[in-house]
C-alpha cells in the first residue's frame, strides 16, 4: 500500500485524487493533507480518511478546524511551516503537489529533498524555479510524475523511447471559452464570461489562466524543465474538442498521441499508480465515433498574447519566468476581485517583465525575491493591495 501526502487536498485536483484513493482502499493510504480556508470540505476530508497530520493557513483556522472534527485528533499545524510537514511527512512515499501558484513551492522542493516522488499538478513550482527544482530531483533521486493531462500525455507517449527520437512535443489546447472572440469585444470580458470554461471544470485561477492562454504559456515553461526540451521543439496547437491531450512528433514523422476523455482522473491515477494503471471503470469510455470530428487551430498570439509572452520569459531564462508568473497571479486574483480587466491582464505582465532586471535563478531565494518584486509591481499597475483568489 503506497502511502501518499497531498497539498491542495481541497482544490480540484486534490478532490479527484482523493476520489481516486477511495476507489482503491487496498493501493493507498492518505496520511497527511494540507488545504487553506475551505474547512467545510477539509473537515469532510478528514473524517473519511484519517490523516494524521493536518494543516490550513493560519492559526486561527487550525483551531476552529480542531473544534469541528472532535472527537478526532489529527495533529493540526498551519501556514508555510503545516505546508512543509504535510510534504515531507515520514511515511508518505508520495506527495501529490496540487497547490495553487508559487505557494506550492517550498513545501514541493522540502518533500524533493526528503527523498519523495512528486505526482506534479503545480505547474507554477516548475515556472518559477525549474533550474533549481530539477537539480533537486537529480540529486535527491526522486522522480517527477506529471499531472497536468497535457504533460501526461506527453509523459505516457515518451515512456521508453530515446530522446535522441523525439522531434518536437505539442501541446494541445481548448482555446478557452473566447476562441472565436472579436479582439474588440476583450474588453466587454466579465468574471462570469471567463470562468465559464468550455471542456474542463477547474478552479478559478486556472479558468482564467486557459482563458488568457497564460495556461498553455506555463505549460510550455513547465515542459521545457520536464522534458528537458528547447522552446523551439515545444509547439502549441487549438484543439477545441479536448480528446486529444498532447502530441510527440518522433524524427521519422510519426506522431504519437494520447486520447482519453477530458477527466482529471485519468492523469491523476496514473501519476498515483505509476508504473501500473489502475482500472477506472467508474469513468465512461472514449467513443471514436462520438469524436469522429476532431479540429486543431494555430493559437492567435495577438488576441492572447500570454502565450507569447511566456515563450518569451522562456527564452530569456534566469529569473523572468518567476517574474512573469507573480504578475500573473496577482493580476488575475485582480481581475477576479473586480479591481483589473481581463485585457489588463496580458498588457501590465509585459509591463512588469520589461521592468524586471533578469539574473540567474540560483538560488529559492533568488526566484523569492522576484516573485516578491514582480507581485507589488502588478498590484501597483492596479492602484491595489494585496489581493486574494477566491475559492
Amino acid at each position: 500500500m503506497k502511502a501518499i501526502s497531498i497539498i491542495g487536498s481541497t482544490g480540484s485536483v486534490g478532490v479527484t485524487t482523493l476520489d481516486v484513493v477511495a476507489r482503491f482502499p487496498d493501493r493507498f493510504r492518505v496520511v497527511a493533507m494540507a488545504a487553506g480556508r475551505n474547512l467545510d470540505l477539509l473537515a469532510d476530508q478528514i473524517r473519511r480518511f484519517h490523516p494524521q497530520l493536518v494543516s490550513v493557513e493560519t492559526s486561527a483556522l487550525a483551531r476552529e478546524l480542531a473544534d469541528r472534527i472532535r472527537p478526532l485528533q489529527p495533529a493540526i499545524m498551519h501556514g508555510s511551516e503545516g505546508a512543509v510537514a504535510v510534504a515531507t511527512h515520514p511515511e508518505a512515499k508520495l506527495l501529490m503537489s496540487a497547490l495553487v501558484g508559487a505557494l506550492g513551492l517550498p513545501p514541493t522542493l522540502a518533500a524533493i529533498k526528503a527523498g519523495k516522488d512528486i505526482a506534479f499538478a503545480n505547474k507554477e513550482v516548475l515556472v518559477v524555479a525549474g533550474e533549481i527544482v530539477t537539480r533537486a530531483v537529480r540529486e535527491n533521486g526522486v522522480r517527477l510524475l506529471p499531472v497536468d493531462s497535457e504533460h501526461n500525455a506527453v509523459f505516457q507517449c515518451l515512456e521508453g523511447r530515446p530522446p535522441a527520437t523525439v522531434r518536437r512535443i505539442v501541446l494541445t489546447a481548448s482555446g478557452g471559452p473566447f476562441r472565436q472572440w472579436p479582439a474588440d469585444r476583450f474588453g466587454e470580458i466579465t468574471i462570469k464570461d471567463a470562468l465559464n470554461h468550455p471542456t474542463w471544470r477547474m478552479g478559478n485561477k486556472i479558468t482564467i489562466d486557459s482563458a488568457t492562454l497564460m495556461n498553455k504559456g506555463l505549460e510550455v515553461i513547465e515542459a521545457h524543465w520536464l522534458f528537458d526540451l528547447p522552446p523551439e521543439k515545444i509547439d502549441v496547437v487549438i484543439h477545441p474538442q479536448s480528446v486529444i491531450h498532447s502530441m510527440v512528433e518522433l524524427i521519422d514523422g510519426s506522431v504519437i498521441a494520447e486520447m482519453a476523455i477530458p477527466d482529471m482522473a485519468i492523469p491523476a491515477a496514473f501519476a498515483l499508480a505509476w508504473p501500473d494503471r489502475l482500472p477506472l471503470d467508474h469513468l465512461p469510455r472514449l467513443s471514436l465515433i462520438d469524436c469522429a470530428n476532431l479540429s486543431f487551430e494555430q493559437p492567435d498570439i495577438t488576441r492572447f498574447p500570454c502565450l507569447r509572452l511566456a515563450y518569451e520569459a522562456l527564452r530569456a531564462g534566469g529569473t523572468m519566468a518567476a517574474c512573469l508568473n507573480a504578475a500573473n497571479e496577482e493580476l488575475v486574483a485582480g481581475f477576479l476581485a473586480g479591481r483589473a480587466h481581463f485585457i489588463d491582464i496580458p498588457r501590465h505582465i509585459e509591463t512588469v517583465m520589461a521592468r524586471h532586471h533578469n539574473a540567474p535563478a540560483r538560488t529559492l531565494e533568488d526566484v523569492l525575491e522576484v516573485d516578491g518584486w514582480a507581485r507589488a509591481a502588478a498590484r501597483e499597475l492596479i492602484g491595489a493591495g494585496r489581493v486574494e483568489v477566491p475559492a
